[in-house]
């Protein structure tokens, strides 16, 4: 755990070593790693933004090829979601059917919270593909949940190639443009909580909307 923590948060430095071992071979890390990340409800914890931005500060070093960079990472991230999605698919309406209705089981994967899950990715999950991208753990349980509820395959192919595409080129956009700056290069591990921290930040608004509208007594506001 220290390994990948330290990994985490000098991942700028341990690119550019891994760029001087072995060459072109970093591109393959870094699609392993987002293909990963997104792909595998098991891995959330993998780089994902602070990857991306330290892979755009890398590409205006001349050290990496930025437009070689960027398709493969949001083909990495556009073919993970696709095995996430497609796992859920087939995984999650089997573990549903087949939980205990009298244990604890039934109640996390009751058909009733599958059937809601579907209609809520019918209604809202071009934005909840999209938008998910960009917060970490989310982005990794979006697909599979859009899977096992059986969005359709043609909406989530299309918005996940928007998610896709607009994560990669902001996060190593901004990596480009920002990421030699000074002041930024020598605090490149503050910066990396702080990507992940903004990263959050939409997650926890939410989640605090939502305990003040579910308390009960509480006056709606229109």
């Amino acid at each position: 755990m220290s390994t990948l923590i330290d990994f985490v948060l000098h991942i700028d430095k341990h690119l550019a070593e891994f760029v001087t071992a072995y060459g072109a071979w970093v591109y393959g890390l870094l699609f392993g790693i987002v293909f990963a990340e997104t792909g595998f409800v098991v891995t959330p914890f993998l780089p994902g933004d602070s990857l991306l931005f330290a892979a755009g500060a890398l590409a205006a070093k001349g050290i990496l090829n930025p437009w070689l960079a960027g398709v493969l990472l949001a083909s990495a991230a556009f073919t993970g979601n696709t095995v996430n999605y497609s796992a859920g698919r087939y995984v999650g309406p089997r573990a549903f059917s087949a939980s205990d209705a009298s244990g604890l089981s039934h109640k996390l994967l009751n058909r009733e919270h599958l059937q809601r899950a579907h209609a809520f990715f019918e209604q809202y999950g071009g934005k909840a593909v999209v938008f998910g991208r960009f917060v970490p753990i989310v982005r990794t349980f979006v697909p599979f949940v859009a899977g096992a509820a059986h969005m359709s395959w043609s909406s989530f192919v299309f918005y996940n190639l928007i998610g896709a595409i607009a994560w990669v080129a902001l996060c190593v956009g901004a990596g480009y443009a920002f990421g030699n700056v000074p002041i930024i290069k020598d605090n490149f591990s503050l910066v990396t909580i702080g990507i992940v921290l903004v990263s959050m930040l939409p997650m926890i608004v939410e989640l605090v909307r939502h305990r003040r509208t579910s308390r009960p007594g509480q006056p709606r506001t229109e």
